[in-house]
């Protein structure tokens, strides 16, 4: 029996892990939940279906999500199976009206924490939320710092050894400790958001990291979603909400897509900075103003001559840039990202592990990339789910692949081994320019095999 000083203790361990989303069909039962569970949460949301949940999903990280595995419009399974193919890799509790084997091992394969059979006493999914939070911040503390920034993100986007991320890394090293704004700049899908969660790793801020996608909600939605509002304040305002400013809570408040925020969120924010302090729509209390970190794709200050930005709050932002290099400057990072894909997207999908050969990370590096690391990321995903090589998915949707560009046809003798051999050693030498001596150290076998294989095939076409 824990006394009641043990427990409080362990509720100020919880306390860095703020943010909870409840979903389920019965509003009673999340009522009760919510009332249940709210002292290890900072921030307890509700959903009545997937739609919901998704929609909440998309504008704030949430440190658990306790799920119905059958919800009104699509089953809580899917739900988190979309979650997972996205990189987010937050833990998940399921719960059941009845005990079904397969929705049990379906979640389970899914990696979720836990698997509660209704009717249950909120008893049990409070001690289910404390021991899957409590394993969440072992997990935590077995990272050292600098595994931390560079590799513990989920989606990978600071692994790597290269110059340009040892360089990006060392910056948020330093800056990370100070209160200076910090604004994000790169292309889609460069890993903007796992910078800006080093920068909080390692800024030793006890409060939550909080991350808002600027760019997904209306001006009044945004604003009433970062400052909060009290009871009244407008229409269907019927009770008073703190904004996640407060949640925050002395920590980071990362606004994502900067360059779509309305221009009159735009003046909002603005005031926010230079007051260093947040106030309620239509309340007369505030509360300071925690470490801001911005990021965009767009080149914000064309956006200020153009008059879709404003200049002053460009300048507030603009305090210190850290540009987020694209995958195509850092080529040298795509056989450890493609590892660390491959290992943490079979262990989610429950498939086994692929071996991706030196030919196949050649081919790899020889492609542009436009979407960055999250296109590498999806090109894994995508052998995996068809079994093929990574370089052989790097066409998306389009599984065809052109006669003699190494993938088996209809007709039955490209399935003869000689012919694969042939049809993979001729590719290897196309991706060399038809240097011999370059392709047989890919295809780890000697000069003179790749030339007496060579001779023999001229001398059939002869």
């Amino acid at each position: 029996m824990h006394s009641e000083k043990e427990s409080v203790t362990e509720v100020n361990q919880l306390a860095r892990l703020t943010s909870l989303l409840l979903v389920d069909a019965d509003p009673s039962l999340l009522s009760v939940l919510r009332k249940s569970l709210s002292p290890l949460f900072d921030l307890v949301e509700v959903a009545e279906n997937a739609t919901a949940a998704e929609e909440l999903l998309s504008r704030i990280h949430f440190d658990l999500v306790i799920s119905d595995s059958h919800l009104p419009d699509y089953p809580g399974l899917e739900l988190v199976r979309q979650l997972r193919k996205q990189g987010d890799a937050t833990p998940v509790i399921f719960t059941s009206a009845a005990t079904e084997q397969e929705a049990a091992i379906e979640a389970l394969r899914l990696g979720a924490a836990d698997f509660l059979v209704k009717p249950f006493v909120p008893e049990e999914v409070v001690t289910a939320a404390r021991l899957c939070l409590d394993s969440a911040e072992r997990q935590g503390d077995a990272i050292s710092p600098q595994q931390s920034v560079e590799g513990s993100c989920v989606n990978g986007g600071l692994i790597g050894s290269s110059a340009v991320v040892t360089a990006v890394c060392d910056v948020i090293r330093r800056v990370a400790p100070m209160p200076s704004t910090v604004l994000l700049d790169g292309e889609s899908g460069t890993g903007k958001e796992l910078a800006a969660r080093a920068i909080h790793d390692w800024s030793g801020r006890s409060g939550g990291f909080v991350p808002v996608n600027c760019g997904a909600m209306t001006g009044e939605l945004l604003e009433s979603e970062l400052f909060g509002h009290a009871k009244g304040a407008f229409t269907g305002a019927t009770q008073a909400r703190d904004g996640l400013f407060f949640y925050a809570n002395g920590g980071t408040i990362f606004l994502d897509e900067i360059g779509e925020m309305p221009m009159t969120m735009q003046t909002h924010l603005l005031r926010v900075m230079e007051e260093r302090e947040v106030r309620p729509v239509g309340g007369n209390h505030s509360v300071p103003v925690v470490r801001i970190v911005a990021a965009t794709n767009r080149d914000l200050k064309t956006a200020v001559e153009q008059g879709t930005f404003r200049a002053d709050l460009y300048y507030r932002l603009n305090v210190l840039t850290i540009r987020m290099p694209t995958l195509r400057e850092r080529k040298e990072d795509i056989p450890e990202l493609a590892s660390w894909f491959a290992t943490t997207i079979s262990a989610e999908l429950g498939l086994p592990q692929p071996q991706i050969d030196k030919v196949a990370l050649h081919r790899l590096k020889q492609h542009d990339w436009p979407g960055n690391v999250r296109e590498l990321k999806n090109v894994v995903e995508r052998c995996l789910l068809l079994g093929n090589c990574p370089s052989e998915c790097l066409d998306g949707t389009d599984f065809s692949v052109a006669s003699g560009s190494g993938a088996l046809g209809e007709n039955a003798n490209e399935l003869l081994l000689e012919t694969v051999e042939r049809q993979h050693i001729l590719r290897v030498l196309e991706l060399e320019s038809g240097n011999k001596s370059a392709a047989a150290r890919l295809l780890g076998v000697s000069r003179k095999t790749l030339d007496r294989k060579c001779r023999a095939w001229e001398a059939e076409e002869g």
